[in-house]
């Protein structure tokens, strides 16, 4: 039997072991780190993955800055169940640090639409908020965390008026992700300005334009 048929047994058994019983893969198995990561919470209705803004927006941000860029879709329902957001608070958060420990060296862009705007604002958040028993949800991240990332790019994110509406908690921003994080909103957008018109918050009047804000933002902050 040659080195190699021997060489190529070994890989298959030490990768089927691995699966068996849980045990991470060794570094030269893994995926390399990517330079840079955008970890992306799609809004309310949006199908499993990116969404079609999280999408524009990685695509349009790898040819913009060197290197490579990776992509994590935050998993939650993204469903008209408002308080299964927390899923997707849990979620990326717990990516979001992972990648702190996994990947030191990458560089986060953490970015939301609509709700998934919202999502990603309550995972910058340094404290649980008022009337919400911290039991029910994800501690705030250490502060080191923050080192992390570089940017955090929201979409139409929910204001107050609108979460109120919803019975949620306003959405604060924690004071170390403040100044690396920009708020696009569509003029009139009646979920996330004063005004009133619903038919603005929608991916296409996002995609035509504001993606491009965001990009600028985070390609600046990369």
């Amino acid at each position: 039997m040659s080195k190699g048929h021997i060489g190529g047994i070994l890989v298959t058994a030490v990768i089927a072991t691995s699966a068996l019983f849980g045990v991470p893969l060794p570094s030269a198995f893994a995926e390399p780190c990517p330079d840079s990561e955008v970890v992306f919470a799609r809004g309310t209705g949006e199908p499993p993955g990116m969404g079609e803004i999280g999408q524009a927006f990685v695509d349009k941000l790898r040819s913009r800055v060197g290197g490579s860029v990776g992509s994590y879709a935050v998993n939650y329902p993204a469903s008209d169940d408002w308080p299964t957001g927390v899923d997707g608070i849990r979620d990326a958060g717990a990516h979001v640090v992972s990648m702190a420990e996994q990947c030191p060296d990458t560089k986060m862009v953490l970015g939301g639409y609509s709700q998934g705007a919202a999502v990603m604002g309550f995972v910058t958040s340094d404290a649980v908020p008022m009337g919400i028993d911290p039991a029910t949800v994800p501690r705030p991240l250490q502060p080191e965390v923050a080192d992390h990332v570089a940017a955090v790019v929201l979409f139409g994110a929910p204001n107050a008026r609108a979460m109120n509406f919803l019975h949620e908690p306003p959405v604060v921003v924690g004071p170390l992700y403040a100044d690396k994080t920009i708020q696009l909103c569509v003029p009139n957008d009646a979920v996330c300005s004063d005004g009133l018109d619903f038919a603005l918050h929608t991916a296409l009047a996002y995609v035509n334009g504001v993606v491009d804000q965001g990009v600028d933002f985070a390609a600046g902050r990369l």
